[in-house]
C-alpha cells in the first residue's frame, strides 16, 4: 500500500514547527523590538511578565527557570520537526508542551486566549502526528533506510 500521508506529514512538521521557533524567536528579541509590527514581547523581560501572569502562583524567579525549560523545549521540538529527527516523540512533545500551555491559560486568562492563539489546534496536531507511521523527507527516513 502506499504511504498516502508523504506530503500531508511534511507540511504538518513544517507547519509545527514553525509554530514553534516563531514565538522562541519572538522572545529572544530576533523577529524585533517590542511594540513593532507582530511582535508579541520583542524580549526575554516582556515573555517572563507575560508568562508571570498565566503561573501567578510562582515567583518570577521560577517563572524564568520554568519559561527558559518552555523555550528549551520549544526550540529542540520545533528544530526535530522540521529536520525530521526524532519526529513522532517531537510530535508528542508538541502535543504536551501545548497541552500545558492550554491548562495555564485556562486556568490564568480564560479558554478564550488558547482558542484565539490555535493551542488547541497545534495540541491536537502533535498528537495526530505522533501516529503517522512514516516520516518522508526526515532524517528519521534517511536512518531507516541505512539500517535496513
Amino acid at each position: 500500500m502506499e504511504d498516502s500521508f508523504k506530503i500531508p506529514q511534511l507540511l504538518l512538521r513544517y507547519a509545527l514547527g514553525i509554530t514553534f521557533l516563531t514565538p522562541v524567536a519572538d522572545r529572544l528579541g530576533i523577529l524585533g523590538a517590542p511594540g513593532t509590527g507582530n511582535i508579541e514581547w520583542g524580549n526575554w523581560s516582556n515573555f517572563i511578565d507575560y508568562t508571570t501572569t498565566l503561573m501567578p502562583v510562582f515567583e518570577r524567579s521560577i517563572v524564568n527557570v520554568m519559561g527558559s525549560i518552555a523555550t528549551i523545549g520549544e526550540l529542540l521540538v520545533g528544530i526535530c520537526l522540521i529536520i525530521g529527527f526524532k519526529t513522532k516523540y517531537a510530535a508528542i512533545g508538541a502535543s504536551l508542551i501545548t497541552l500545558t500551555f492550554i491548562v495555564f491559560m485556562t486556568l490564568s486568562v480564560g479558554i478564550q486566549k488558547p482558542v484565539n492563539y490555535g493551542v488547541f489546534t497545534a495540541s491536537a496536531a502533535g498528537f495526530l502526528l505522533s501516529f503517522i507511521p512514516n516520516y518522508k523527507w526526515s532524517i528519521d527516513n534517511l536512518l531507516n533506510n541505512k539500517t535496513k
